[in-house]
């Protein structure tokens, strides 16, 4: 009789340990921030007066907040790239110099990202978009 409830008292806390160990990872998969780096830079041109072109190069990073959404960014980046690129295609050489307008560039890729991504997925997986690297000539 001992024995048996010896054996059932430690089956009863492996269990609530297991249980309690995937209480917290379900924690830690909703603050799973990750940062996807679309390689290689995106060079393109922009709109420049005259018969002299512009050139810019950015690194941009993605942020996710789980594995599955980092998972979707990775499926769809030549998606992702090729929207940033055509975005990039239509900004007058002021807009590429001023730092006011690369913000409201930034959060337009921000917003189209996403929505492309909400009609290819039905998600919005991208928490931020960032440039890290972002030269003009």
């Amino acid at each position: 009789m001992f024995k048996r409830a010896l054996v059932c008292v430690l089956c009863f806390s492996l269990f609530s340990s297991i249980a309690f160990a995937e209480e917290e990872a379900v924690e830690e998969v909703k603050n799973d921030y990750q940062y996807f780096l679309i390689e290689p830079d995106i060079i393109t041109n922009y709109i420049k007066p005259g018969k002299r072109v512009g050139f810019v190069r950015i690194t941009i990073e993605l942020m996710v907040n789980s594995k599955s959404s980092y998972a979707l960014i990775e499926n769809h980046e030549p998606l992702i790239r090729d929207k940033i690129i055509t975005i990039f295609g239509e900004q007058n050489e002021v807009k590429v110099k001023s730092i006011a307008e690369r913000e409201n560039i930034r959060a337009r890729c921000l917003d189209e990202v996403n929505a492309l991504l909400l009609t290819e997925t039905g998600k919005k997986p991208v928490e931020d978009l960032l440039f890290t690297k972002y030269l003009y000539q």
